[in-house]
């Protein structure tokens, strides 16, 4: 009973829908257009089932008319083609066996995304408010036919409405034909492939131009028919993929042609790959695709000799071809050989063949590509040897980097002899002894393909570090554009093109002293904008040495080094000695950094808590002695509340936007800086009441401001000469020493009142006195117990970007500070005059007599009638007259001033958080050369790439806040990071000059950049700009 029923409601269900979807589908006949490749048959029952003929693919061509044309007033972004077909709930069986009633939508997305702005506007009309997004137009298909189980095969007819010109709406008529994969599929018979074509006229407005649609599926029972027969070892099949995805360059006609293989099904056993292969003329892969350029194939790979073998056929028209199918011509080979020694005149690159109808092509890959059997051959051990004397040891106690230890790989920069920076690179191990180190930082790492049987570096090894150990290296370096003739004086380069030296290097390091030696081969690469890429080689008489810090150094240290020529200076190859020097950030400072931060942090908290006290008790103190609101300078206040404004504007949504992932430290921080603005402000208030901007406010205002302006000049003029910050850093410095001298004004307001009145209390301008204090004596131990680098954002206290801050400054300006205070002190005790020579101290108490005098002669005495002789009147009865209010002859100037340094950017960034941000992270996907474009350029959302490097320390310290971003912008914002060891043309291509480096990318434009380890706010400040 409870079955019938049930069915009887999905029958009427389903009619239900039939009924409804038909009355708005389209009144195209199917037997007209479908008849010959799906025969139309009568519905008898709806069924549920799940449907394995819904498809996605950026595999098509054609309907260019779906869309309407470009408007050229508008910005237009290309983000990849994408076609969806999903097959509906209205599912049927027929009376023929196999053939089902099926209704599905089609949806084609255009391939090119546009800026539309959109104006919003309050209730009232007060506000109005533009705002641009990304747009894609895109058409959806509603169609209806038969599908065939036996042989494969989906006819469907349907229309849509489109506008043709942008204007018009017309009615869209097509059919769908598909050809699926085959029960034993094999090459030709593996692949889905269609078309969608306007069953209207050519020149009717609704017709447009067919669009051709290919999909290759994954098959589990697919047949390898081209290739022969053999038993793999049983590499895992991801891992196999992962082997052979890469670019190689053609070697073709002297033109600069490239093939991106990219392999999409591989078979564990067998080890075989179906693979699509790309002709195309850029270097990375790109996803337009073309019946003409692209290639289907299956290879082999030959464990024994490290080669790849296979064989590629020709994409077809499936409309133009018997039984539709769509692969043709299967004659061109592919073969690839994987080089598994390395050695200083030859990387371990693939090299290969392309053969076809067009003769032989030569094949090169790009990338280093690791494999199971790679290892590194010393050739150069003897002359470097030669060339390299051994070094004394120069300091006893010193400890330097471990031979095996990340610290040996760094970024550099080269200076010429001058002191000006005219390169930079990075340098990395490349083997130790006879083990590969930098396996886990090549394009595939070796650990996903080695077997478990592979070799690792034994313990012995690790602790082999005191006696020199054999070391070879890869040293990349570019050289600036402007700077490449001097360097390279005998050769006739062209300042227009972009220049790159490839080193290889072998030689010794001495752990003992931290020394390294080594002979040396390069390579000159350049590369042109309207000109091929040469390559120029430099031979091997080259010399590297390199001086590491120790890791004891608490102050750091840094890495020096030089790369020589050994040959004459007259010869052609010779060049200029390149000196190299780097941040020797070790990871035992990248831990000491951390627990400093955390350090820094807390002193923050106190520092504005303490303020708030202050502030607080100076309020108090005006309140109880109202009479003293007027004798404290405005300008005091003023400066005391722009020094708490500026880091709450700077960091609004800290303290107003609600976000779960917020660091709590970070909040209280901003909650206590407001909290001081806001008493602060109140304070300002009362004076400004009060003071109503006397006469000598106005001169104190007239004399600080000249010199602030002064000052402000000087410092623009100090920073043409000596060019350490830009003109708006070394601005923000002098703000950070007016703000240390906030008493100034109160001392130029008491001189010109020759106030004593106690306007300001002790703890108000001696607590904030030592505020601002306490950061310059926090720097003088900061600078000898921690490495100092320029990585601003991890700085929360003492910041150098805000203040002035040497050894000279941290003793100046506390004895300012400090006298600053003792000055108002004795002026609220002896007189606003009291520092000035006596003449004037005198002329104040002119002023008081003369005030004195001004009150005797307005008092008037009754006079008498008669009065007693004095010598009737006895002494003890004489009263003296009081004047209650004649202390008005004390003239008591007030001060109050608070100042509060804070940080511009204050984040909770320490090692707790670190390990609170991995137990709810979320992996962030790194990105290389292979799928740069399509993952970030191509992206439909604003995408954040963090450039990193596993031996960087700022770049574990940011790591936890980019896997937080990831997953609070999830839908919002793509997270991905660079290896710059991996990816180093896609760091040189951006400018990356130093890690980490943030850059957050739009429409596939580069549109902000973050460099250091900031904090969270400061990259959340960024990315809600593009969001």
């Amino acid at each position: 009973m409870h079955s019938s029923w049930f069915t009887s409601s999905l029958s009427f269900f389903f009619l239900l829908t039939f009924i409804c979807t038909n009355s708005s589908s389209s009144t195209l006949s199917y037997s007209d257009h479908c008849s010959s490749f799906v025969p139309e048959s009568t519905t008898t029952s709806p069924i549920l089932r799940p449907s394995a003929l819904n498809i996605m693919s950026s595999y098509f061509t054609g309907g260019n008319k779906l869309f309407p044309p470009k408007e050229g007033n508008q910005t237009y972004y290309f983000s990849g083609k994408l076609l969806k077909l999903r097959i509906l709930p209205n599912y049927y069986q027929t009376t023929t066996e196999g053939v089902y009633k099926v209704k599905a939508a089609l949806n084609i997305l255009s391939p090119h995304q546009y800026l539309r702005n959109h104006t919003t506007s309050s209730f009232a009309g007060s506000y109005y408010n533009r705002e641009d997004s990304l747009s894609r137009r895109s058409v959806r298909f509603v169609l209806t036919g038969f599908w065939s189980e036996i042989s494969k095969r989906l006819c469907l007819v349907g229309s849509t409405s489109g506008a043709v010109d942008g204007i018009t709406t017309v009615n869209l008529e097509a059919v769908l034909k598909l050809n699926y994969a085959t029960e034993n599929p094999d090459i030709y018979t593996g692949v889905v492939s269609g078309t969608l074509k306007s069953t209207s006229p050519v020149n009717d407005p609704a017709y447009f131009d067919p669009v051709f649609i290919f999909t290759f599926p994954e098959l589990s029972n697919y047949n390898y028919s081209l290739v022969s027969k053999k038993s793999g070892s049983g590499t895992h099949p991801i891992k196999l993929c992962r082997m052979f995805s890469s670019v190689l360059e053609m070697q073709y006609e002297k033109s600069s042609a490239f093939l991106a293989l990219t392999p999409f099904q591989c078979s564990w056993r067998e080890e075989k790959i179906r693979f699509l292969a790309f002709l195309q003329n850029v270097s990375y892969v790109n996803q337009e695709f073309g019946i003409e350029s692209t290639l289907i194939g299956e290879a082999s790979w030959d464990g024994k000799n490290n080669e790849l073998s296979g064989i590629a056929c020709r994409l077809l028209n499936p409309d133009t071809t018997q039984l539709g199918r769509a692969v043709g011509d299967c004659t061109m080979r592919l073969s690839l050989k994987y080089n598994t020694v390395w050695t200083i005149r030859s990387e371990p690159k693939v090299l290969g063949q392309f053969s076809g109808y067009f003769g032989k092509v030569n094949l090169t890959s790009f990338d280093l590509l690791a494999f199971p059997d790679l290892r590194y051959e010393y050739s150069e051990l003897g002359r470097a040897k030669n060339l390299c004397p051994v070094k004394k040891l120069v300091k006893k106690g010193n400890v330097y980097p471990l031979v095996l230890s990340d610290d040996m790989r760094f970024d550099l920069y080269a200076v010429n002899s001058k002191g000006n920076e005219i390169a930079w690179g990075y340098a990395k191990p490349i083997s130790v002894g006879t083990n590969l180190v930098d396996r886990r930082r090549m394009v595939f790492p070796v650990d996903t393909i080695a077997p478990e049987s592979a070799p690792e570096i034994s313990s012995s090894a690790r602790n082999a570090d005191i006696a020199p150990t054999n070391i070879s290296y890869s040293i990349i370096i570019h050289a600036y554009k402007a700077e490449i003739r001097n360097l390279f004086p005998n050769l006739n380069l062209s300042v227009d093109s972009r220049h790159r030296l490839d080193i290889t290097a072998e030689g010794a390091y001495y752990a003992e002293t931290g020394y390294l030696c080594m002979a040396a081969c390069g390579q000159l690469t350049s590369n042109g904008r309207n000109t091929s890429t040469t390559f120029t080689s430099l031979g091997c008489e080259i010399l590297v040495k390199f001086q590491f810090a120790p890791l004891n150094d608490k102050k750091g240290g840094r890495i020096k080094g030089v790369i020589e020529s050994t040959r004459e200076k007259t010869d052609t190859l010779y060049f200029k000695d390149l000196k190299l020097s780097s941040a020797a950030y070790y990871g035992e400072d990248a831990e000491r950094s951390i627990w400093r931060m955390d350090f820094e942090i807390t002193m923050v908290l106190i520092s504005n808590t303490l303020l708030c006290v202050f502030i607080g008790l100076q309020i108090l103190h005006v309140k109880r002695n109202p009479a003293l609101l007027s004798h404290i300078s405005l300008v005091v206040l003023f400066l005391l509340c722009l020094g708490h404004m500026i880091p709450l504007v700077l960091n609004f949504d800290a303290v107003f936007l609600e976000n779960r992932n917020k660091v709590t430290n970070e909040v209280a921080v901003r909650v206590i800086t407001m909290a001081a603005f806001l008493l602060q402000i109140r304070l300002a208030q009362l004076v400004w009441t009060a003071n109503q901007v006397e006469n000598n406010e106005r001169k104190c205002v007239f004399v600080t401001f000249t010199l602030y302006v002064l000052g402000g000049l000087l410092a623009v003029v100090w920073n043409r000469f000596y060019r350490k910050y830009s003109v708006w850093g070394d601005l923000r410095s002098y703000a950070g020493f007016i703000l240390d001298g906030f008493l100034f004004p109160q001392i130029m307001l008491n001189i010109f009142s020759g106030s004593a009145g106690k306007a300001l209390c002790e703890p108000f301008y001696v607590g904030t006195s030592l505020a601002r204090l306490a950061p310059h004596a926090y720097n003088q131990y900061r600078e000898y117990n921690y490495p100092a680098y320029d990585v601003n954002g991890t700085y929360y206290y003492a910041n150098p970007g805000a203040d002035y801050y040497s050894t000279v400054w941290d003793l100046f300006i506390p004895c300012v500070i400090i006298g600053f205070a003792v000055i108002v002190f004795v002026q609220q005790r002896k007189g606003g005059r009291w520092i000035l020579p006596r003449r004037f101290r005198e002329l104040e108490l002119y002023e008081k007599v003369a005030m004195a005098a001004g009150m005797l002669e307005t008092l008037t005495i009754p006079r008498a009638a008669s009065l007693p002789s004095a010598s009737s009147v006895p002494i003890a009865g004489s009263r003296s007259v009081q004047f209650s209010q004649f202390r008005g002859l004390k003239v008591q100037p007030t001060r109050s001033s608070a100042k509060l340094r804070s940080p511009s950017k204050l984040a909770r960034f320490g090692s707790r958080i670190v390990c609170e941000a991995q137990e709810t992270a979320v992996d962030v996907a790194a990105v290389g050369d292979a799928n740069w474009k399509s993952s970030v350029l191509e992206s439909t959302l604003p995408v954040l790439v963090e450039f990193w490097a596993p031996w960087c320390g700022p770049c574990r310290m940011i790591h936890p806040v980019i896997e937080k971003l990831a997953k609070q912008y999830v839908g919002k914002l793509k997270c991905f990071k660079v290896n710059t060891d991996q990816s180093p043309s896609i760091a040189t291509e951006y400018g990356i000059r130093s890690i980490p480096t943030v850059i957050i990318f739009k429409n596939g434009e580069k549109k902000d950049a973050v460099i250091g380890a900031v904090p969270e706010t400061t990259l959340t400040t960024c990315i809600e700009k593009f969001l």
